[in-house]
């Protein structure tokens, strides 16, 4: 009999592509989330990943076994939504993209609270992927993400958010309002990992042969953002993660944008449960487009 915490951790290391955020996700530490893998390719008999020192990835077996245990914990959580849906107490389980702003995220969770204070809200973040896997695996509700295509049918458009290149507030760049990759040939580069047009940054320098020097990379954006603010170097961020201890730029002809969307069930609703959904998608509409 396998565990299923042990699927949870097969599941997260796949969406994660590493053992360190995958234990994030899973709220254990590394060691133990190793050991859970080890222990679930022992019950197993076969090796479910092969490992390098930056990544990991499924092996032929591990391929295999993918489905099957989505489809393991999908059950799982229709059996839970079941038991759920005969209390009274409702329950809201959001997904929230990684690079989404920190303040008005909490500003929209804290008004929706007023609106309905007899709703838990369970949040869980995630990449755009990430979240698009927890949907169809049913263990989120809704995902505030991207729109990125016509494929994500279920999806509530809210606002086109355009992208900056910040630099130190006292910047010798700082006065302007556009630069382009020859003004920043001299600036060296923060990467945001998580970035979802990191490989549209990349190409827009290349295309112009401008190669900055990479100081600094992480997954984290307010770090990024307070690297920018003490001098370490700059870097591009969506619009709405720009604050007053840095200077914005529009980059001339880097014309990429996001569309932030309310990602919807892709499951049918209880007559009670859809109630709560009209008036949660009218909330987040007015919300995020005013």
């Amino acid at each position: 009999m396998i565990d299923l915490y042990l699927l949870r951790y097969f599941i997260a290391v796949v969406e994660t592509g590493n053992f360190t955020r995958a234990a994030e996700r899973a709220f254990v530490t590394q060691p133990t989330l190793s050991a859970g893998i080890k222990k679930l390719e022992g019950q197993l008999e076969h090796q479910l990943f092969e490992r390098t020192n930056r990544r990991v990835f499924l092996t032929d077996a591990g391929t295999r076994f993918l489905p099957r245990a989505k489809a393991i914990m999908h059950e799982c959580n229709l059996a839970m939504q079941a038991v759920e849906g005969s209390e009274d107490k409702s329950v809201l389980r959001l997904g929230l993209l990684v690079t989404l702003a920190h303040r008005p995220v909490g500003e929209f969770l804290l008004e929706y609270k007023k609106i309905e204070p007899n709703i838990t809200i369970e949040v869980f973040d995630g990449t755009e992927q990430e979240l698009v896997n927890r949907l169809d695996e049913r263990s989120i509700d809704y995902a505030l993400s991207l729109k990125r295509s016509d494929d994500l049918k279920e999806a509530l458009p809210l606002r086109n958010e355009k992208y900056v290149f910040i630099l130190p507030k006292d910047h010798r760049l700082n006065g302007r309002k556009e630069l382009s990759a020859i003004d920043l040939r001299e600036e060296n580069m923060i990467v945001r990992s998580r970035c979802e047009i990191l490989s549209e940054t990349s190409r827009y320098f290349t295309d112009h042969n401008v190669r900055p020097r990479l100081v600094y990379r992480t997954s984290n954006d307010a770090r990024a953002v307070a690297m920018v603010a003490a001098g370490l170097g700059g870097t591009l961020i969506p619009e709405s993660l720009a604050d007053d201890r840095v200077a914005s730029f529009t980059l001339t002809g880097f014309n990429s944008t996001r569309d932030l969307a309310l990602l919807k069930p892709r499951y049918q609703l209880s007559e009670k449960s859809q109630q709560v959904a009209n008036r949660l998608e009218k909330f987040t509409r007015s919300f995020w487009e005013r």
